[in-house]
């Protein structure tokens, strides 16, 4: 019985409830609990990557149901697996890292202690969506994750950063009615909504086709706009320049991975099933946000926005990466998923960084703050040459497997729209660097300062960890990244893993 899985969600939601209680008396406290919660989530995560496995519990009991030969099912299960696993570690290694650099760069605004509500409600919105283990649960922890997301883009509560939020309440709001409707869709055939039992009963035919395909567009829809992929990606660009750094960070690195690509591979690889079509669609999908992202990035002077739409084009890859359905394809997409989420949180928190110290975020106005501000400048070269896919670096082994894995599968003009769109992100952020860190320093950043400790470390561990990680990637795709992927889709391709998840729920001593 694996009983330490709630607490995945019941610490930081703990941390949260305890920010809310002392935020009148006690207000410098509510950053550290923030810290404090993290730390707890990665040491508990770090745990769970040592045990390996597969671990089930359940919450509630809402009466046994015959189903199959012997088979019962009971209460909410929580799950964790490679898959799960893997992503619950990236929400705790970025969120670490986004609650030490809050702390100071929050430090002058009064009304932090409720961004530090919203910040622990955000990472256990996200933690309860990577766990569970029926479509309901998963889909109220997504609104959880989405609604604390809502707030936090509006945080500043100036009308650009309101208009933002409520741009993206409105799209959020209509995938999030996509996605219940597919989930009302699918328990209205089966009568199930645990994620093993409906496989089992779509396996088995249970499911009218033209309802499984109705349903099935209707999660590509909602989740591809939680993923902000194009051409449903307009609350990205507008959302990243009006959120804090920290939640920028969170935003790119983990929102859009756990509510949207973890989403859309636990739901198709184990659940619905990743046909032909389907696979045609995330391909058409990756292809147009790999080089609609790139070439609109090209336009922008406002560094945050740059970034924004770098998102759009690297989760570009890793759905073209999904949408092969090979072990090979599903292991790069992760990689490269786990990467974007270490160079993309750093590259953000640079960007706070150096409109601390630039006083603006328009790159023609920078210059030279290599000079002034040494250690932001190495995080912000080092996460720059990771997106750009410069060896050693993370970066450059996940698009070669990518590109491998489309080589492998015969896509080989989806490898060249890949090979092109890594030659144009490289463009754009030597451009970055040439017009932010280096060059002639502006006469009115002669008096420029390096922004505190705890602000530049963060982003120099992340940089180191996507040195590490392209250093000892081939350890890391047979290891964690090796489970995660076979958690859905067997190392030979052959057929779907997922009978070692229905059977893991179905055994479970907690039942």
């Amino acid at each position: 019985m694996a009983a330490y899985l709630p607490l995945f969600v019941a610490l930081p939601l703990a941390a949260g409830f305890a920010c809310l209680l002392i935020k009148g008396v006690a207000p410098r406290a509510t950053p550290w609990l923030s810290v404090a919660s993290m730390l707890g989530l990665l040491a508990l995560a770090v745990g769970a990557v040592a045990r390996g496995g597969v671990e089930v519990t359940f919450a509630g009991d809402w009466g046994l149901r015959p189903f199959g030969d012997g088979v019962w099912v009971s209460g909410v299960a929580l799950v964790l697996d490679g898959l799960s696993r893997l992503f619950l570690l990236l929400v705790a290694v970025v969120g670490t890292a986004s609650a030490i650099y809050a702390l100071r760069y929050l430090a002058p605004e009064p009304g932090r202690p409720l961004f530090h509500v919203l910040f622990n409600l955000l990472v256990a919105g996200m933690n309860g969506a990577l766990l569970a283990g029926d479509l309901f649960t998963l889909y109220v922890f997504v609104e959880v994750a989405s609604i604390a997301s809502y707030g936090l883009v509006a945080y500043r509560t100036g009308g650009t950063e309101v208009e933002a939020a409520f741009k993206y309440l409105v799209l959020g709001t209509l995938a999030s009615t996509g996605i219940l409707l597919g989930i009302t869709v699918l328990y209205a055939a089966t009568g199930f909504l645990n994620l093993a039992d409906l496989a089992a009963a779509i396996a088995a035919g249970a499911v009218p086709p033209v309802a499984l395909a109705f349903a099935s567009g209707l999660f590509v829809l909602g989740f591809a706009t939680k993923t902000a992929a194009m051409p449903f990606h307009a609350w990205l660009p507008d959302a990243h320049p009006s959120a804090p750094a920290p939640i920028s960070a969170m935003l790119s690195g983990l929102l859009i991975k756990t509510l949207g690509i973890y989403a859309l591979v636990r739901v198709f690889y184990v659940v619905v099933g990743m046909d032909e079509q389907v696979r045609l669609i995330l391909t058409a999908l990756g292809c147009l946000s790999m080089w609609g992202g790139v070439l609109l990035a090209q336009a922008q002077d406002d560094l945050k926005r740059i970034l924004a739409f770098h998102s759009v084009s690297q989760m570009g890859y890793v759905l073209i990466a999904l949408g092969l359905g090979t072990w090979l394809g599903v292991a790069a997409a992760l990689f490269h998923a786990v990467n974007h989420a270490l160079f993309k949180s750093a590259l953000f928190l640079s960007s706070g960084s150096l409109e601390r110290v630039t006083g603006t975020r328009k790159l023609s106005e920078m210059g030279g703050v290599f000079r002034r501000a040494p250690a932001t400048s190495v995080g912000l070269v080092g996460a720059c040459l990771s997106i750009s896919g410069i060896p050693p670096f993370n970066g450059f082994w996940s698009k070669l497997l990518i590109l491998i894995a489309l080589v492998s599968g015969g896509q080989y003009l989806v490898a060249l729209l890949a090979a092109g769109a890594a030659l144009m992100t490289l463009v754009t952020f030597v451009k970055v660097q040439r017009k932010a860190v280096f060059g002639a320093l502006p006469a009115r950043l002669a008096g420029a300062r390096e922004v505190p400790a705890t602000m530049y470390l963060p982003v120099l561990a992340l940089v180191v960890l996507c040195l590490l990680s392209g250093l000892l990637w081939p350890a890391g795709v047979d290891g964690v990244i090796g489970a995660a992927a076979s958690a859905v889709r067997s190392p030979a391709g052959e057929r779907p893993a997922a009978e070692l998840y229905i059977e893991s729920i179905h055994r479970s001593p907690s039942r």
